[in-house]
């Protein structure tokens, strides 16, 4: 009898101490415990010593309230003008309700996750591929703005959302070269269709004020021509002398021109000038 009293003792001692051990709880910082009473929500647990009924309360679920990090894994998205880029993000999300977080969601990261991946398509496929591009800040608040209360509800705030990578796909990077291949080259046309059209100004401009130059010599020399020719008739008072005389004195000027050439062999000039310069000299002794 004594032996089975020691033995019962000992299992009832055994007990307690089970008992002890389950009603007791420490609950480390950074974490809150959610407590059920016969399968429902009874009470949350915060970091220190907590006590529950044994047998009766027991914890569902350990949740961290500290900083979660969730990686949104790389997607490919459409956008407005049927551009095909590669995005992945990152989000800082916080539970600040465990108990929405365990009941509000069936499982509340993989949510988040899907939430952002489908709202991020949404607001690429409303941009256009530099826009897309180029406002990775307008598509992170547009983000944040539109999950925040989503989130929300599930006792979770949404910290911070990061676009880490925003690209064009392999195809699109590739036709991107192309087009900006056969963008360089436009402009080298462009540029060297630039030049000759103002070569060829330029030129003509040249050719412009030689002609301007040459009309003016034209007109000088003409103007001296008549000034001598007016000379020569008051001095011999003759009307048509005076333009013979210029004329082969010109004559004579070209001959001697040619004559100084490197490419001329020979001479040729009128067989009756010496005729016409006795002429013109008799006519002025007679005179």
């Amino acid at each position: 009898m004594e032996v089975e009293a020691l033995n019962v003792l000992i299992i009832l001692a055994f007990v307690v101490i089970i008992t002890f051990y389950k009603g007791i709880n420490i609950v480390p910082q950074g974490e809150e415990w959610i407590v059920e009473r016969l399968g429902k929500f009874y009470k949350t647990l915060h970091p220190g010593l907590n006590v529950i009924v044994p047998y009766i309360d027991r914890v569902r679920q350990k949740i961290s309230t500290r900083d979660i990090i969730l990686d949104i894994p790389r997607q490919e998205v459409i956008t407005k003008d049927n551009a095909v880029i590669l995005t992945n993000a990152i989000s800082f999300i916080r539970v600040t309700k465990p108990q929405d977080a365990l009941y509000g969601v069936e499982d509340f990261k993989t949510a988040i996750i899907n939430l952002i991946m489908t709202t991020l398509r949404s607001i690429i496929g409303e941009m256009k591929l530099d826009e897309a591009l180029s406002n990775r800040e307008q598509i992170k608040t547009k983000l944040k703005d539109q999950i925040i209360d989503d989130v929300a509800d599930w006792g979770v705030t949404i910290k911070s959302v990061e676009i880490q990578d925003i690209s064009p796909s392999e195809s699109m990077q590739a036709s991107m070269e192309r087009q900006a291949a056969a963008e360089r080259e436009r402009r080298a046309i462009e540029t060297t269709a630039e030049g000759n059209k103002n070569a060829m100004i330029l030129e003509a401009q040249g050719k412009l004020e030689a002609a301007k130059k040459e009309a003016q010599a034209q007109v000088a020399l003409a103007s001296a021509s008549s000034e001598a020719i007016e000379m020569i008739t008051q001095k011999i008072q003759d009307k048509e002398l005076p333009a013979m005389f210029l004329l082969g004195d010109r004559y004579i000027n070209s001959l001697e021109k040619i004559s100084q050439s490197q490419n001329s062999k020979f001479v040729i000039y009128p067989a009756d000038l010496q005729g016409a310069i006795k002429g013109m000299l008799g006519s002025v002794f007679k005179k």
